[in-house]
């Protein structure tokens, strides 16, 4: 075996990708995004504290990576033979290259997850056996957040490049996509951090982070609509068949999930909360979840589509 995962027709019927990847891309965008989202908050900002939204993110990456590997593992061939992915690699294999990076990135985010509540670990007897190794890691905090923060970029966009390698799909064969897999999984990532944060760790809804986060919201969207509009221009402008993949976005199902999901809900929704509706209700808790929930979803409908719709035109 050289290495490279076996996804074959396990849970799919005759595509390339099947929904667990796409799956597998929605949790990965957000688990990159959002870690990556607050240790830049974290160096940018100075901060030595564990703050709501440090621990938010760290909670989210390790969850929603962890569930997405589980959706690797479902889709392998012979799923009780998973191990075998993380002993033989084949390093001229990009599914080989992302495969090592996750086998860094799972544990280091794990062990950011442990310093992240180091102080609801202290209030938990029963855990006080994890202290020493608390103390410990400490003193490689820093450089542990360094790697993590490139690797977490690394994991929002490696299937990017993997499946933008499937030159006989014209709107996956796009250089952009690891680009626009970075761009929404930072939007996602954050949103979903952000509202965890003010519902589990009684962030402040307008605190200081908050209002770096919804400040940054706008260039990253901007960004996402950039990278679609160049792929989109990309098929519009290309050969017989790159025009012919050019129809998803106005014909058949997949345009209106295109339209309705991504566009409506993901770009539309959050938009029309924050200036389309009553400065009051546009600064209110039911506006501030709408848009976290706007832009997730958003973003798995984007997955979907790239994955689905991709698929569908091939030359």
């Amino acid at each position: 075996m050289d290495g490279s995962m076996e996804f074959t027709m396990g849970l799919s019927d005759g595509i390339a990708w099947p929904w667990p990847i796409a799956v597998y891309l929605f949790f990965a965008g957000i688990s990159g995004g959002a870690i990556a989202t607050a240790i830049f908050i974290r160096f940018y900002k100075g901060q030595t504290e564990n703050t709501p939204f440090y621990k938010a993110a760290a909670l989210i990456s390790l969850v929603t990576i962890s569930l997405g590997m589980l959706c690797l593992v479902l889709d392998l061939t012979n799923p009780l033979f998973f191990w075998r992915i993380l002993v033989y690699y084949n390093l001229n294999s990009v599914m080989s290259i992302g495969v090592i990076a996750l086998t860094a990135y799972i544990p280091l985010v794990a062990l950011i997850t442990l310093l992240a509540f180091e102080d609801e670990i202290r209030k938990i007897p029963a855990l006080a056996v994890l202290l020493p190794i608390i103390e410990k890691l400490k003193g490689v905090r820093r450089p542990c957040e360094v790697v993590v923060l490139i690797l977490a970029m690394a994991v929002c966009a490696y299937t990017g490049f993997l499946i933008s390698a499937l030159i006989r799909f014209p709107i996956i064969n796009t250089s952009v996509l690891p680009a626009l897999f970075i761009a929404s999984g930072i939007s996602a990532g954050a949103a979903s951090a952000k509202m965890l944060a003010v519902s589990m760790f009684k962030e402040e809804l307008h605190s200081q982070d908050m209002k770096l986060l919804h400040g940054a919201e706008w260039p990253i969207m901007a960004a996402e609509i950039l990278f679609i509009f160049m792929i989109a221009m990309s098929l519009f402008s290309g050969n017989a068949g790159m025009q012919s993949a050019f129809s998803a976005f106005h014909t058949g199902e997949w345009a209106g999930v295109f339209w309705l999901g991504v566009v409506g809900i993901g770009f539309g929704g959050p938009l029309l909360l924050n200036f389309a509706t009553s400065k009051r209700f546009s600064h209110s808790a039911k506006a501030f979840y709408a848009s976290g929930v706007c832009a997730v979803s958003g973003m798995m409908c984007l997955r979907l589509f790239i994955i689905y719709a991709g698929q569908n035109f091939a030359i």
